[in-house]
């Protein structure tokens, strides 16, 4: 059994840059900031991937209880297709570790806000 990487975390409703424009009074000019678009789209992903990991790992779960009731099979041949069926859950629970490690560790390096472009004073508008 694996434990989860932690998942991005979306933009909370009053969460605020992480600095106040013109903070610093070393800023040759006062900076705006914005939700960084592509951390966003990486918080879509995990939303998007889990429930149809979840959707997977449920019903696998689900025929393997089924595949190992003695009630089930009545001949040697049963074993194996529980062996098979074990083997698959096996490798989901190795890919879906590796799909949400993936993102979150570009979540861990993509900064949460960004400067942004709109509305920063211009020399020549």
């Amino acid at each position: 059994m694996y434990v989860d990487p932690p998942a991005p975390q979306p933009m909370r409703p009053g969460e605020t840059p992480p600095a106040a424009p013109g903070a610093n009074p070393l800023d040759p000019q006062p900076r705006a900031w914005e939700f960084n678009p592509e951390y966003q789209r990486l918080v879509t992903a995990w939303q998007t991937v889990m429930p149809l990991l979840e959707n997977l790992t449920t019903a696998l779960d689900k025929a393997y209880r089924q595949a190992r009731s003695p009630q089930t099979w009545d001949a040697p041949v049963g074993k194996r297709y529980v062996e098979d069926i074990a083997e698959w859950r096996t490798r989901l629970a190795l890919y879906r570790q590796a799909v949400l490690t993936s993102i979150s560790d570009e979540a861990a390096d993509t900064p949460r806000w960004i400067p942004s472009a709109a509305g920063a004073p211009h020399a020549f508008s």
